[in-house]
């Protein structure tokens, strides 16, 4: 099991979420949950004036999936989340990052299974 964690631009959220449905069956495959996040890397924040006076904003709005999933299924999701989640055919800084984290176990509250078959 693996947890993926992809921080992509809020505008690219739609064809994301479409990319995975067409890869992954939410039958047994993945969960997904979605959070506003705030922060920067290579991209800095847009230039605002506020009063005249030009204002560097420190932090850009992101969107960050967080993907619990079977072994199997990792790559055809990220695979999905690339093509997806590109603003041009090479890209541009900015457009994000997605990160696999090993997922030691996963518990469903409601009948307390375990694993694999608990995603």
């Amino acid at each position: 099991m693996k947890l993926l964690i992809a921080v992509i631009r809020p505008e690219r959220l739609d064809a994301v979420q479409a990319a995975l449905r067409a890869v992954l069956d939410e039958g047994d495959n993945f969960r997904l949950t979605i959070d506003p996040v705030e922060g920067h890397g290579r991209q800095q924040g847009q230039v605002e004036y506020f009063r005249g006076q030009p204002v560097q904003q420190r932090m850009v709005q992101r969107v960050q999936l967080t993907i619990g999933l079977n072994d199997a299924y990792v790559e055809p999701a990220i695979q999905a989340i690339l093509s997806s989640a590109r603003t041009e055919p090479n890209g541009q800084v900015g457009d994000g990052k997605i990160f696999v984290v090993p997922l030691e176990e996963c518990v469903r509250i409601r009948t307390g299974e375990r694993g694999g078959s608990a995603i």
